[in-house]
């Protein structure tokens, strides 16, 4: 099997179509308590990050703002950018998951009714037309995608002149010390606490595993420019432990 015909997951290499599927099933077994593990893992850390994502999002109050969140099923970014923006602020939500869009859409309710949208599709392969979308987000999915250059692409394609990619992602710790312990963490502690809470350990493994396979802060830049992006910058948080990457179609 040629270089270029295979992918990690986690720790492993796979055969590059296959990778899709693993994480489907990843996500599959961890959907109900996906939120929770998060609020676990990260003890709440996971709020901030986002809230920071969707400052810079800045949804206007006034004006329409077409909003695409990708890897958000659940609708944590969603919402929080329907609750920054004004009534002509409409999110699609899109996911490759089902039943990731499925506690999406029970979390949602009637709360916003028409100003939200839940579409199952695959990044790399996006059902919109050219400039439609005036911000672009996903938020620690980026990493579970097999063919991220395609997908920073149809990024690009869906965005209007403009507009704003904007990616939040685990990142390299950047403090001493913290790196260790933040290892130690993440190999023995993330794992186990999966194990009690969704009955899956290996998921939540893998989700470690994966952390450590995405390319540095610099690295994943240039991938944003090499898609078209401009003025291109990242901002860690939290020691490095996140960061956020942004782009701007121009």
């Amino acid at each position: 099997m040629a270089p270029d015909d295979t992918t990690h997951f986690g720790f492993q290499t796979v055969p590059l179509d296959e990778k899709q599927a693993r994480v489907n099933e990843v996500f599959q077994s961890v959907a109900r308590r996906y939120d929770l593990m998060n609020d676990l893992m990260s003890a709440g850390l996971h709020r901030a990050w986002k809230c920071a994502l969707v400052t810079a999002v800045h949804p206007s109050r006034t004006r329409p703002h077409q909003h695409l969140d990708v890897a958000g099923g659940t609708g944590d970014v969603a919402f929080r950018v329907l609750d920054a923006g004004g009534p002509r602020t409409h999110v699609t939500v899109l996911d490759i998951n089902g039943d990731m869009l499925t506690v999406g859409r029970e979390r949602a309710g009637a709360r916003y009714g028409d100003r939200i949208d839940f579409v199952e599709a695959n990044a790399e392969t996006l059902p919109f037309p050219e400039k439609a979308f005036d911000a672009y987000t996903i938020a620690f999915g980026i990493r579970n995608v097999p063919r991220i250059e395609t997908a920073l692409a149809e990024a690009y394609r869906v965005l209007k002149r403009g507009g704003r990619f904007l990616c939040l992602e685990f990142s390299k710790v950047d403090m001493p010390g913290l790196d260790r312990l933040y290892d130690a963490y993440s190999f023995n502690v993330i794992p186990a606490l999966g194990n009690l809470v969704t009955g899956d350990a290996e998921s939540y493994r893998y989700l470690v595993e994966s952390i450590r396979r995405f390319p540095p802060p610099a690295a994943f830049a240039r991938r944003i420019g090499d898609a078209g992006f401009r003025r291109v910058t990242h901002t860690p948080l939290t020691g490095g432990i996140v960061a956020i990457h942004s782009g701007w179609k121009i």
